[in-house]
């Protein structure tokens, strides 16, 4: 979008990193009609954002608008913004809070990209926003659904969800970023819609694993089927509405996850499946996988809640290297669905590894 097209109520805003997703978004709101700062920490990354508007390093052949612009400059990068986005990996986010704190307006509205939770303490994203940023909580908001990236930056229309406490808020932010490509929802569940966008990531690693492994369409989809089961009993234990769990921010958000190659959670899953280790997959990926540092606490978070993530103690398994990848076993997860679907005995059957193999030998 050209400055020509810069619309006389254009908002000045700002992303909060440089990553693939905060490139994307950053177009996004410039196409939206916004003037866009973007904060990178690399200065070499800041001069090629200026002068040849591309991020090689993440949207490779993407050319980004000319009202964004970028620094490795805090402050200059949120003076003067009505909204700041935020788009750094999840474990880092507090730090990152911690040093934008006195830099924030009280009536600037703050709004998470991320899907993780915070390793340390459990925590979604905007209650570690609410924590540390001294503003009005009905001005955080989150956006969740499915956003690949690079589909996104070439264009490929999709729509996403903006939950806040505040339906002004959400209404906000939501017209902030539509553009001809790109959608926005709202809702004011934002418990369900940010846990979607974690959730669904720890079911990607699931199937990419036993994509790996070498196991075929029926394997993945028995897993995203009863994934979905599983991650919806979890967010409603913890006061999600179950319809988001359906929506754009859960199933749609699966979906896009699960079965893209340009998804990180499922690229980490298949190399685990592949027989790499938790370590030498890290080391692999150029971006973060959300769903590798959230398996941990959300499994905490499920204990608490006395909910059964059978799937995603697999993948925990598989990580800690206590679980061969070939033994992830989708159709014995012990996850009743609406239908109330069971095993064939009538059980609720536990789905582990030892299971899972004398089911195989069964069979053989």
């Amino acid at each position: 979008m050209s400055k020509q097209q810069i619309t006389p109520d254009a908002k000045r805003v700002a992303v909060i990193g440089s990553g693939s997703w905060g490139t994307t978004f950053a177009k996004i709101l410039a196409d939206g009609g916004n003037y866009v700062t973007m904060w990178a920490r690399r200065d070499e990354l800041v001069d090629e954002i200026n002068t040849t508007h591309r991020n090689s390093d993440y949207l490779r052949g993407i050319k980004l608008p000319g009202t964004i612009s970028a620094t490795s400059n805090l402050a200059a990068a949120v003076k003067g913004a009505s909204q700041v986005y935020l788009s750094v990996p999840s474990q880092a986010l507090r730090e990152n809070l911690v040093a934008l704190a006195p830099l924030i307006g009280s009536k600037t509205i703050v709004v998470s990209l991320m899907k993780g939770v915070e390793k340390a303490t459990g925590l979604r994203m905007s209650q570690v926003i609410a924590e540390e940023l001294d503003i009005d909580p009905d001005l955080i908001a989150v956006v969740s659904g499915p956003n690949l990236a690079l589909e996104i930056a070439k264009g490929q229309p999709t729509a996403s969800v903006v939950a806040s406490n505040s339906l002004e808020t959400a209404q906000e932010v939501a017209i902030t970023a539509t553009n001809p490509y790109f959608r926005c929802f709202i809702n004011t569940d934002v418990i369900g819609t940010e846990f979607g966008g974690v959730l669904k990531n720890l079911i990607a690693v699931a199937v990419g694993i036993v994509d790996g492994a070498g196991y075929g369409h029926n394997t993945k989809a028995s897993i995203m089927t009863r994934g979905l089961a599983e991650l919806t009993d979890f967010a409603v234990a913890y006061g999600a509405q179950p319809e988001t769990m359906s929506g754009l921010a859960g199933l749609g958000d699966l979906i896009a996850t699960c079965e893209s190659p340009l998804s990180r959670n499922n690229t980490a899953g298949r190399l685990l499946g592949q027989g790499y280790t938790l370590k030498d997959v890290v080391k692999q990926m150029e971006q973060t996988a959300e769903g590798l540092a959230s398996v941990a606490p959300i499994l905490a978070l499920a204990q608490a809640k006395d909910v059964d993530m059978p799937i995603v103690e697999q993948v925990n398994q598989v990580l800690n290297g206590t679980l061969d990848p070939r033994d992830i076993a989708p159709h014995l997860t012990d996850t009743d669905e609406p239908q109330g679907e069971r095993t064939a005995d009538g059980s609720q059957a536990r789905g582990r590894g030892a299971l899972w193999r004398a089911f195989k030998r069964a069979l053989d």
